[in-house]
């Protein structure tokens, strides 16, 4: 695996940041963005000419990494040469699905199960219920293959995100790559840091990633009281206090997010499901848990690929984390660093879901407010 970095600023222009790959033979170019600059489209046929023979995929981001640095309003490019493995890809769209369930379907459907050893998937961050798209796609896929990936993000914005493949980016995308081969060795891991905090509340009307009622009384304004004057910020400072869902019979927790809010019927949409029926508690920031939290996920996904260092390893971190740590943000990618060694490649960007199995692997979920690295190795 041969890795190529470049960034590109609005000062600077295009700036490699590793050493060149020596042609232009990379199968893979991942590009995590700003979306006023990837709504520009200048910027895509400028790396579909550096990049002529390469599958391009795009999403825009709530901050993007590179290396060990955190910014806003660039672009952050990876470009991958593989050795001894091959990849296919796949696409829809939420106009011709209609529905995140069938939109995972066709997404896996359209990816050859013979030899396939992962799927990296990202998604719209907006339209799309993120547990119903994971639904979709392992009903579909052979069930020793593992799902990763993220939701698009637009800053703290919840207006408008992108993604495209081979193309400038668009709303209502779904991109899935598959990676072929026994060669490859790929590990994940996921992990939070955030504290509960308060009672555990009852679920009490839902419907799929809508939540209305927590104890027969109005979730939105349970939000709202915790908030105080930093309710008129809604939905965005509902990151501050994100919840987390269990079962009734205790399995592990999984952490939701809020996309949006309406007054109109009181309900809060999140980018996972709410069912029905399952406990509910709010979370809160500890600044020192969340750093040790991108440091334990490190640590799981390095562990599959044995004394070896990763070639390249994909942070996909929630826009949460971000608005918590603030100017102290690239300390969460610094903790990931001390893991991995200084020869692996680091990218990623901060999102609005992250898609991995759990701390405990089993089956994949859809996650907020984790670090989640997907990590790859050629051996």
């Amino acid at each position: 695996m041969k890795i190529e970095q470049k960034r590109w600023t609005a000062l600077r222009g295009w700036q490699t940041i590793s050493e060149p790959l020596s042609d232009s033979a990379a199968q893979l170019v991942l590009v995590f963005g700003g979306r006023a600059q990837l709504e520009n489209s200048d910027r895509f046929f400028e790396i579909k000419k550096m990049y002529p023979h390469a599958r391009i995929l795009l999403n825009t981001t709530s901050g993007e990494i590179l290396d060990t640095r955190v910014t806003d309003d660039t672009l952050a490019l990876t470009a991958v040469y593989f050795q001894k493995t091959s990849l296919h890809f796949s696409s829809v769209t939420m106009s011709e699905c209609g529905d995140s369930h069938i939109a995972g379907l066709k997404l896996a459907e359209k990816l050859p199960a013979d030899g396939l050893v992962h799927v990296f998937v990202i998604s719209d961050g907006q339209m799309v219920n993120g547990t119903e798209l994971i639904n979709g796609m392992t009903a579909k896929l052979p069930p020793q293959v593992a799902i990763t990936g993220g939701l698009a993000g637009d800053g703290a914005n919840f207006s408008k995100t992108l993604v495209g493949i081979d193309a400038p980016p668009s709303e209502g995308n779904l991109v899935a790559v598959g990676f072929y081969g026994s060669h490859l060795k790929v590990g994940y891991g996921s992990f939070g840091g955030w504290d509960p905090f308060g009672p555990e509340r009852l679920i009490t009307k839902a419907e799929k990633n809508i939540l209305y009622e927590l104890d027969n009384h109005s979730a939105l304004e349970l939000y709202k009281l915790y908030l105080g004057d930093k309710a008129d910020g809604l939905p965005g400072t509902a990151l501050l206090f994100p919840l987390s869902i269990r079962t009734p019979d205790g399995s592990e927790a999984i952490v939701r997010t809020v996309l949006n809010i309406s007054e109109e019927d009181q309900s809060m949409t999140f980018a996972g499901n709410m069912p029905k029926g399952t406990y509910a508690r709010l979370m809160r920031a500890n600044f020192d848990r969340l750093i040790e939290g991108a440091t334990k996920a490190a640590s799981i996904s390095r562990e599959p690929l044995g004394a070896s260092e990763p070639e390249l390893a994909i942070l996909i971190s929630c826009v949460g984390r971000k608005l918590v740590l603030d100017r102290q943000i690239e300390k969460e990618v610094d903790s990931v660093r001390s893991i991995f060694g200084r020869k692996t490649k680091l990218t990623g960007f901060y999102s609005y879901g992250e898609i991995s199995p759990g701390f405990h692997a089993g089956r994949c979920e859809l996650h907020n407010q984790t670090m989640t690295i997907t990590t790859f190795r050629e051996e």
